[in-house]
């Protein structure tokens, strides 16, 4: 295995950092292509720039944030965070017991690390799952998480968060009338929810608290948002500022301008785009999958249609996965989350087609890379050295 530890991911992404500020330096960034979904930016005028300090910038934004947070989460009260897993770990320190249990659904498994990572930092004995059949409530319990979109972008069923949201108030009412806060991780969910699949919010479907990731599918700073009730925001902001998790003057005004520029459009507009992709990959390759914005191929996938390839390696899954982004991105400028995504990151390599630049990349010529770039990987992956190379070096 190559890539091993969190030690390995970071090495992985300074990588793939470099690469990015060489393509940037000596081809321009109209030669590097962001399909991770998550590009972000800061949409910030020359008169917000001079309101960017210390006292004045909280003092300015943090009431535009208030504002527009709600209307795009709802709930009662709004917090700007460094990160999404920061209010995640905020929310756990807040709320959470030591050795009492936080209880998460996600349509899928894995669960981002950064939750029961959280829950190890407080003491907490932490429960997943991926099926209401078994899923339960221990009496102990003080938080309960819901994903409302995973990793690779697969979304709950409305009837399931309803469910999940009955079972933790009936939960509150039988066990010692202690109410269990419900917190949704909705990263990107809280745009592909209702935007695509038509879903409710998180706080209109019943959920106490809601989180959001203002660089996902939209034109924001990567950063994190929540929303909730105003009790419970009041706890969490007070633990996030004695931790340092609270978002900065830049962050919080950048949030502003993404969600005052946040157009449901554009994730509209790559629907059609996709399936015309999908079908042409398939037809040659095989194992791609769509997602809400785009298609994808597992792990598992890449390495199955490898072997059918008559080709044998030893490399992990994931390590095939890290390897084809590698390439994608050091021989195409082409750039996925399995290249630079953080620790724990999925190494699904996915291609989201609402990304800004998915819009200048034509897409025969999209449909081109990925098959030449996979003629590519089958020269590397009887290789291990030579993949350690491209994922490292």
């Amino acid at each position: 295995m190559i890539v091993e530890n969190s030690v390995h991911e970071v090495k992985k992404r300074e990588n793939s950092l470099r690469i990015i500020k060489e393509i940037i330096q000596y081809e321009g960034r109209n030669q590097l292509y962001d399909l991770t979904g998550l590009s972000g930016g800061f949409l910030l005028s020359k008169e917000d720039l001079k309101l960017l300090e210390t006292y004045v910038g909280p003092a300015i934004f943090e009431e535009q944030l208030e504002k527009i947070g709600k209307e795009h989460l709802g709930g009662d009260k709004v917090l700007g965070l460094n990160r999404t897993s920061s209010g995640i770990l905020a929310t756990i320190m807040a709320l959470v017991r030591p050795e009492s249990y936080v209880v998460h659904y996600l349509p899928k498994l894995p669960s981002h690390p950064s939750i029961p990572r959280s829950c190890s930092l407080v003491g907490a004995n932490y429960l997943e799952f991926e099926d209401l059949e078994n899923f339960f409530i221990p009496d102990d319990t003080s938080l309960i998480v819901i994903t409302g979109s995973t990793m690779d972008h697969q979304v709950i069923e409305v009837e399931d968060f309803k469910k999940i949201i009955k079972m933790a108030k009936s939960h509150s009412e039988s066990y010692s009338g202690i109410e269990i806060p419900v917190l949704v991780d909705d990263a990107s969910g809280a745009r592909l929810r209702p935007v695509i699949f038509n879903q409710p919010s998180a706080i209109e479907l019943g959920a106490d608290l809601v989180v959001t990731s203002t660089d996902k599918l939209m034109d924001g700073p990567r950063g994190g948002l929540m929303s909730g009730r105003e009790d419970l925001i009041n706890e969490i902001k007070s633990k996030a500022h004695q931790f340092g998790l609270e978002a900065q003057p830049p962050l919080v005004a950048g949030m502003v301008r993404g969600l005052e520029n946040f157009n449901p459009e554009n994730l509209l507009e790559s629907l059609e785009k996709k399936q015309d992709l999908i079908k042409s990959l398939n037809s040659q390759l095989g194992g791609f999958e769509e997602t809400p914005t785009g298609v994808m191929i597992s792990p598992e996938v890449l390495s199955f249609e490898i072997e059918n390839q008559g080709i044998k390696t030893d490399l992990s899954d994931s390590d095939i996965s890290f390897t084809w982004a590698m390439v994608l991105l050091k021989n195409y400028g082409i750039l996925t989350i399995p290249a630079v995504g953080m620790p724990g990151a999925s190494p699904t390599l996915r291609f989201d087609l609402a990304s800004k630049d998915a819009k200048i990349l034509n897409l025969d010529e999209l449909k081109k890379i990925i098959l030449n770039s996979f003629k590519e990987l089958l020269n590397l992956v009887d290789n291990p050295e030579k993949c350690r190379e491209m994922i490292f070096y």
